[in-house]
């Protein structure tokens, strides 16, 4: 039996609003200042493009996986108990990732952060869903999406600053303070949540096969660029990764306790909004993390001017995000729902035809416009899309709805650094290759210049050419490297127009009130 809910404005209430947005901003902070340290912590730990797909993805891949499972266990073992477990392996991670001295050590220091996340992030809504009244839990959604949203796009300021003063590990050691605080207000100040008839085992058969999966398949893309797509390593993990995915759906199916109830896939609102998530995330995962790359390694961006080009998104987050959230209450999602992706495709499309600038002067005519129209679109979406997420099922599936969606929105982003980083490389490749039959060069200096792709946005002219080429094959990299970004802003723009399209397909009513059966 769930705890007796509480007023928005109660006392109570805002503790646990407080402490649910502290420890989802936390991990969301997390990702989004990483983005913009990228460049600074590919210098100092001497990482490869592939590299740093890898430690996007050592963090994903666990919280992709193992989400469903930190959801199940809050609304089983206690939804405030798992949520500061998972707090305090998040913090935990973190500091080890702050102190790691290789790519290899970070990656797995990554992983333990992705263990944290999975069983803090679903905790968050869960409590707010199961403690707050019904008819203010759209507010309250609301009110965590803005703030939420608003604190991590302060991500990128933080990182930037710090980047630049070479402080880019602070950017995990300043989880360290703002987790003991959430656990402290935890601790003393919010009730436990659970559902007390659902003694139900936890389904690590899924979980294992859901972690390969995707293991295998980032792996498969990831080689890619290094092998080519007939390598054996290739072809065989792509092939076993999909084979275990199909895997967990059988075994969900069949599985008396699932980790993932197919069952709820039968409501048409939640099968909608979950692919709207997935194609809307999956487009963001890749610009956020391209633009990045483009604005300090090529267009001459400090990490803090990068930071402050996201502000104007940050700015619209907090006007319109709990605005949208009390229209959706009062009028429905659905045009909400269809609008909203749709713009943030167009802002896509916007900051594809940015090409080579003047740098930070040119900011205004260059790359705010697609930023504010891209801020717009995910202003009106983010609310009342996790509203809809949340009112589709009832609360006994209130942590397993929220884990589903969140992790379907990180399996977004696990396939978008995988998949658009391969196309990347491809991108790159094709542009270089092509430009580089319009010079005279040994064949010799052909494959060093070209081995520099897996450096992305920072490749530099290998030291070994002939010096007279250094200024065209500098010019090559930059060049390619703003091809490959238009390629994937426009990639990602069109997977915004599908998650639109899903809306308009199955977010059918305004009034959401089914549950599973």
């Amino acid at each position: 039996m769930a705890m007796a809910t509480v007023p928005l404005n109660s006392s109570a209430g805002k503790w646990i609003m407080t402490s649910c947005i502290m420890a989802s901003a936390m991990a969301f902070i997390d990702g989004t200042a990483l983005n913009v340290v990228l460049p600074a912590l590919q210098k100092s730990l001497h990482a490869t493009g592939t590299d740093l797909f890898w430690i996007l993805n050592a963090y994903l891949l666990m919280l992709a996986s193992l989400i469903l499972i930190g959801g199940s266990m809050g609304d089983r073992l206690g939804r405030k108990k798992v949520f500061m477990i998972g707090i305090f392996i998040f913090i935990t991670g973190s500091a080890a990732c702050g102190f790691a001295i290789n790519v290899a050590l970070l990656i797995l220091f990554r992983i333990i952060q992705g263990i944290g996340s999975a069983l803090m992030i679903p905790g968050s809504l869960s409590l707010i869903s199961s403690s707050i009244n019904e008819d203010e839990r759209g507010r309250a959604i609301g009110t965590w999406s803005a703030v939420t949203t608003c604190v991590t796009l302060g991500g990128p300021i933080l990182g930037g600053a710090l980047a630049d003063a070479g402080l880019w590990r602070y950017t995990f050691f300043i989880n360290i303070p703002i987790g003991l605080l959430a656990l402290l207000i935890l601790w003393r100040q919010v009730k436990e949540s659970k559902d007390e008839e659902n003694i139900h085992r936890l389904d690590f058969p899924g979980a294992f096969a859901i972690t390969f999966g995707l293991a295998l398949l980032t792996y498969g893309f990831l080689r890619i660029p290094v092998s080519g797509f007939y390598h054996w390593q290739v072809y065989v993990s792509l092939i076993v990764g999909l084979l275990l995915l199909i895997i967990f759906v059988i075994i969900e199916n069949k599985s008396k306790h699932p980790m993932m109830p197919l069952t709820l896939f039968r409501i048409s609102a939640f099968t909608g909004t979950n692919l709207l998530t997935f194609f809307l995330y999956a487009g963001l995962a890749a610009a956020m993390l391209f633009l990045s790359l483009n604005l300090v390694q090529i267009q001459g961006y400090s990490q803090l001017q990068s930071g402050l080009t996201f502000l104007p998104f940050s700015l619209l987050m907090i006007s319109l995000a709990r605005y949208a959230g009390s229209l959706a209450d009062r009028h429905g999602p659905r045009m909400l729902l269809i609008v909203g992706p749709a713009l943030a495709g167009l802002g896509f499309l916007i900051l594809s035809f940015t090409g080579q600038t003047n740098g930070p002067e040119d900011y205004w005519r260059s790359f705010f416009p697609g930023m504010v129209v891209l801020g717009l679109g995910m202003s009106l979406t983010v609310a009342p899309l996790t509203a809809t997420v949340m009112a589709s099922v009832s609360d006994q599936f209130s942590g397993t709805a929220s884990g589903v969606n969140n992790a379907v929105s990180r399996i977004a982003g696990v396939f978008a650094n995988a998949i658009f980083g391969a196309l990347a490389f491809l991108f790159f490749s094709g542009a270089l290759q092509a430009d580089l039959k319009t010079i005279p060069i040994t064949v010799e200096d052909k494959q060093e210049v070209m081995a520099q792709v897996v450096n992305l946005g920072n490749a530099r002219p290998p030291a070994s050419i002939n010096p007279a080429l250094e200024i065209p094959v500098e010019n090559f990299y930059r060049e390619g490297f703003i091809d490959a970004y238009s390629r994937i802003m426009k990639i990602s723009a069109i997977l915004a127009i599908f998650a639109a399209l899903m809306a308009l397909l199955f977010i059918k009513n305004n009034k959401i009130t089914a549950s599973p059966g």
